[in-house]
């Protein structure tokens, strides 16, 4: 499979789950702000760091789900950043999955075009790198967040979102190939 390939068959499977979640909890993410979704998506990042340094989890999940819980988050995300946070779940599933959709093609058509000049670079980086970028942006985006969104040069939390997202799913990629 050619990396757009790989990209959609990771992607289905992150939707799968928003899913499942979806089924199980409806939408109640729509009442968190877009700062405790930074912090959520710090939270899984730190996680998967802690794993890959001590090697070992106390509790039965590894890095794979984690990977996908940073997709997933990051889409919430852009959603609650187009949207604004609700009061209560405001969506039907199909709007959520509408809105799920929209954002992962978005962020589909950016890795093209990076992925196009960097020439497929991420290939040769480790799992660990994409973490630790993924942990760079949150810290980027929480100085965004701190900022009122009043930046000078950055491109804003929407696009370290998709970055994250992005890199995560070129960490889910490389541990599937690894697998």
């Amino acid at each position: 499979m050619n990396t757009k390939e790989q990209f959609e068959s990771v992607m289905r499977s992150c939707r799968e789950l928003f899913v499942k979640k979806m089924h199980d909890y409806g939408t109640a993410w729509r009442i968190m702000r877009p700062a405790s979704i930074t912090d959520q998506l710090y939270i899984k990042a730190n996680r998967i760091r802690t794993l890959q340094v001590k090697q070992q989890a106390m509790v039965d999940e590894g890095i794979t789900p984690e990977f996908v819980a940073i997709v997933n988050y990051c889409i919430m995300g852009m959603v609650q950043l187009e949207l604004g946070f609700s009061e209560g779940s405001d969506l039907s599933d199909e709007q959520a999955l509408a809105l799920y959709d929209k954002h992962a093609t978005a962020s589909l058509e950016l890795m093209l075009k990076k992925n196009h000049d960097y020439d497929e670079a991420w290939r040769g980086m480790r799992v660990s790198s994409y973490t630790d970028l993924i942990l760079m942006k949150i810290f980027r985006t929480k100085q965004i967040e701190d900022l009122g969104g009043d930046t000078l040069v950055s491109e804003g939390i929407a696009a370290n979102y998709m970055d994250m997202l992005n890199y995560a799913v070129f960490g889910l990629i490389k541990l599937t190939l690894e697998a």
